[in-house]
């Protein structure tokens, strides 16, 4: 199976440039996500401040939360 994506240039740049760079703002999110990860699990004592590891998965839950709901799945990274 194929699939052609065709494009008027320069009319339809913006689109041609999304359609071309989404896996970039895939990985762009996953990046995000795995950083996010990072900094609660990984979180110094000297650090550690419940808010602060709190926000951190609220906003990673978030993204998810984001992710998802536009049809965009992270595992597949």
């Amino acid at each position: 199976m194929k699939a052609i994506l065709e494009f008027n240039l320069p009319e339809d740049n913006h689109e041609f440039n999304v359609a071309v760079k989404a896996n970039n703002f895939k990985y762009s999110c996953w990046e995000l996500d795995q950083w996010l990860r990072l900094q609660y699990k990984y979180m110094s004592d000297e650090e550690y401040n419940e808010d602060k590891y709190d926000t951190y998965i609220e906003v990673r839950e978030k993204l998810r939360e984001i992710m998802i709901h536009n049809g965009v799945n992270l595992e597949d990274a």
